[in-house]
């Protein structure tokens, strides 16, 4: 009787941890770098530059999902469901200078992905 009991409680563990696998968070985190940010690179200075307080937009079949805003030295995370976005930037001239233009978040944690925007300085 206790070892059937003991063999009941078991298997409900086994069972109840399993379920829980299903809450790892996915998302995307990094880095968000503008540039060029002078007319002409010189060797020896940066050419670009982080990009702090950038809106980032991320939208799925034509409908903006998430945003995630950059801190002052350009850094971001968001958790967003696995899948494929398309990503953009709410800064006005710059809205589809954002590269790349699209990101797969995978189905089992949160990956970096850094993304550059180009200013259009030459």
């Amino acid at each position: 009787m206790k070892l059937a009991a003991v063999a009941i409680v078991a298997a409900l563990t086994i069972g109840c941890g399993s379920a829980g696998g299903g809450t790892t968070a996915t998302g995307l985190r990094g880095l968000v770098k503008r540039g060029p940010i002078t007319p002409v690179c010189r060797q020896g200075t940066p050419c670009d530059a982080p990009a702090p307080g950038v809106k980032l937009v991320f939208t799925r079949s034509g409908k903006v999902v998430a945003t995630a805003t950059t801190n002052t030295k350009g850094w971001y995370r968001i958790t967003l469901r696995p899948g494929r976005y398309a990503v953009r930037t709410n800064r006005r001239g710059f809205e589809r200078r954002t590269q790349p233009a699209a990101t797969t978040v995978p189905r089992d944690r949160i990956v970096r992905r850094d993304f550059f925007i180009d200013t259009g300085i030459r």
